[in-house]
């Protein structure tokens, strides 16, 4: 194939393991990797299309030019079916794999074998993190291993069953290039480094008026601390929380946006803070802006943790992108994302928390010029159009 042809006769295949509401499909796909990662592609003029599993429940996409094309994911033997079917779509001239998973990679290394189209595997997360690293083990009897294979809830049958994972990993050289979005997995794996982009033209606060946007969600009586993601416990949310209760200041609150699909953790959360916690629904990518210009300062408080390392906060580009000052945790790369623009404190800190949130507040022209600058340094860094201009040199080097 010959990648000096005219980009726009050019096509791309963005192969995600799950485009279901809770995985690449939640938040109607805008602010996760796959869409970020499409939207770049787009700036470089290649057609796009994305490609995917509905594990659960079905995500609802707004119309773009981007195709979406979903497939119903089953346990094995069915998923065999699906896959089947994800395989004859993929038209691409380049396969884009969205991590080391046999539901992607897997099925890319499949296509590029029969048709030779070159792949390119980006890593946006340590799958095995969520079982132990590199601790991890199946050691099972042979009953348990009869079970795992046989019964129909069997663990084997997990299309994406860590043993899986383990040995798709191992394959991860055999794609013509790999991407990456933090240092930590640049070690683990390679790669090029793509930080994730935001739209700095939609997230631009000179389109919106904060108080405005207070009166709009019913904050106008709060100072608030907006963390605009899913809470899960790498992620710090608790910290933060007990900041509050050292404040103790009655017009302080959290607002947590979208809250989490994975599991009852937000309840957890409302049982023991629910009067510092304010939760707004989830919401299209495109209405975000108008949620973010609602805060005072956007909380990124993770904790030191594989899963954090491996992770690129989205919420960090949300705020920078919208000129907030930003409370953060010296965890991964995030010092190295924000520079000197945002307020930095060590992870699991309450008190240490609990007094930046008093600085920021005591100095806030201070507070609000660094928030300026964070603006700045996204536009130059971690836009939409920095990600394509990395991603150009990727594909070129094909």
């Amino acid at each position: 194939m010959n990648l000096q042809a005219n980009k726009s006769n050019l096509k791309v295949s963005i192969v995600v393991s799950d485009l279901s509401s809770a995985g690449a499909g939640r938040w109607g796909g805008g602010s996760v990797r796959s869409f970020l990662l499409a939207q770049a592609l787009q700036k470089l003029n290649y057609e796009v299309e994305i490609l995917g599993f509905v594990f659960g429940e079905a995500a609802v996409f707004p119309q773009s030019e981007i195709q979406i094309h979903q497939f119903i994911g089953h346990n094995y033997p069915k998923f065999l079916g699906s896959a089947a079917e994800l395989l004859k779509r993929i038209d691409g001239d380049i396969i884009y794999a969205m991590r080391p998973k046999p539901t992607t990679l897997g099925l890319s290394l499949w296509k590029k074998f029969r048709t030779r189209r070159p792949v390119i595997l980006d890593i946006d997360d340590w799958e095995l993190s969520w079982y132990g690293g590199e601790e991890w083990q199946y050691r099972p009897s042979w009953k348990q291993l009869y079970r795992d294979i046989f019964k129909p809830d069997g663990a084997l049958r997990n299309p994406d069953h860590p043993l899986y994972l383990k040995f798709v990993e191992r394959i991860a050289p055999k794609a013509d290039a790999v991407t990456i979005h933090t240092k930590f997995l640049q070690e683990r794996f390679g790669g090029v480094y793509i930080p994730n982009g935001k739209d700095t033209d939609l997230f631009n606060p000179i389109n919106y008026d904060a108080a405005e946007s207070r009166a709009f969600y019913g904050l106008s009586n709060y100072r608030v601390l907006m963390f605009p993601g899913a809470p899960r416990p790498y992620k710090g949310v608790e910290d933060i929380l007990t900041a509050l209760d050292i404040l103790n200041e009655p017009d302080l609150r959290l607002v947590i946006v979208g809250g989490s699909p994975y599991d009852d953790y937000d309840a957890q959360l409302m049982e023991k803070w629910g009067r510092w916690i304010i939760k707004l629904p989830k919401s299209p990518p495109t209405q975000m802006p108008k949620i973010v210009a609602a805060a005072h300062i956007i909380v990124v408080p993770q904790r030191n943790t594989p899963a954090a390392l491996a992770q690129f906060p989205l919420k960090l580009t949300d705020g920078m992108a919208m000129a907030k000052p930003i409370l953060a945790t010296k965890v991964g790369d995030i010092p190295e994302i924000v520079g000197e623009t945002a307020f930095l404190v060590e992870p699991a800190c309450p008190e240490e928390m609990a007094l930046q949130i008093k600085s920021i507040f005591a100095d806030w022209d201070a507070a609000s010029d660094r928030g300026r600058q964070a603006r700045i340094r996204c536009i130059e860094a971690y836009s939409i159009s920095a990600m394509a201009t990395t991603l150009e040199s990727v594909i070129a080097s094909l």
